[in-house]
């Protein structure tokens, strides 16, 4: 069953990121099997100064990145508060973590303010981890990019130093 728009916002507001290193502006499509999300690049990101000056272009770790915020991270919540039956699957003991990237193919570039879209299908889902199949397209459909990512939530613990 697609998810109304105000579970979809709640998913949104959940995802740890935030600016300037949240890539996901708005969760489009969202059911137990896919995800649809957008974010559009601003001409002032930060990273747009140092990669290729006078030709910026999104780095690929940056494409990366927002897939796995949609394809990963946001949608591992959604399967989360399904799974569980609860408002809030990530309580303040763990945190969603973006763990592998397989077979990332990159056909293209993404210039400043250009809006792109992630597609994430499930490929796999139990416990705390999650794999999706995420492509990433122009506004007209073009691809950009995709891969195989893999997150999973894991305890604060784990993380300190």
């Amino acid at each position: 069953m697609e998810a109304d728009a105000a579970l979809r916002n709640r998913i949104l507001a959940m995802v740890p990121q935030q600016r300037p290193f949240r890539f996901i502006s708005e969760i489009r499509e969202l059911d137990d099997d896919h995800i649809v999300g957008v974010h559009r690049f601003n001409e002032d990101e930060y990273f747009y100064q140092g990669h290729f000056p006078g030709f910026p272009v999104t780095p690929g770790v940056i494409l990366i990145e927002t897939m796995a915020q949609t394809g990963v991270v946001a949608f591992g919540i959604y399967l989360q508060m399904m799974q569980k039956k609860v408002a809030t699957p990530l309580d303040g003991d763990m945190i969603a973590l973006f763990a592998f990237a397989d077979g990332v193919e990159f056909n293209d570039v993404v210039l400043p303010g250009e809006l792109v879209t992630v597609f994430a299908k499930k490929s796999y889902f139990r416990g705390n981890q999650l794999k999706s199949e995420c492509t990433m397209t122009r506004q007209d459909g073009a691809p950009i990019c995709s891969g195989l990512l893999t997150g999973r939530a894991v305890p604060r613990e784990k993380l300190a130093f």
